[in-house]
């Protein structure tokens, strides 16, 4: 018989930096889960991506023990960092602040994949583009 889940929770953490600071701990120690043993097992299976910032969603069941899946990385990102920027424009429609190639906005589409809702890599890099675009990047050949 399959365990009762009592919470399911959504964390944006990141990679092989979790501690029981903010946001962490509350969100866990609300549902009484053990915050160290989350810590130490989200650190070790994010060793080698630090620097990114991945969705977890954590399954908590109703004797306390938990279960963890980690999405890959929101888009805006990866586009960030295949234009090397720290943050996005403030004026997305008025001003561009940097350019990425079709090439960058193919690998990021074909990282995501799992995660859209598409399973043609074309409509996924036409997704990737209106995510560049939102954020005031523009997208050369």
């Amino acid at each position: 018989m399959a365990k009762e889940v009592v919470a399911q929770i959504k964390l944006y953490v990141p990679a092989g930096q979790a501690n029981p600071a903010p946001p962490v701990g509350p969100a866990l120690g609300q549902h009484g889960v053990n915050i160290m043993g989350f810590c130490k097992a989200f650190n070790e299976q994010t060793k080698g991506r630090e620097g990114l910032v991945l969705p977890a969603i954590i399954s908590v069941y109703k004797d306390k023990t938990f279960s963890f899946i980690i999405k890959t990385p929101p888009s805006a990102v990866l586009i960030k960092k295949a234009a090397n920027l720290a943050k996005a424009s403030g004026m997305a429609g008025k001003e561009k602040i940097a350019q990425i190639t079709k090439k960058q906005v193919e690998e990021i589409a074909k990282i995501k994949m799992e995660d859209l809702n598409t399973g043609d890599l074309e409509r996924a890099i036409v997704t990737i583009e209106g995510t560049a675009r939102s954020m005031g990047i523009e997208v050369v050949a």
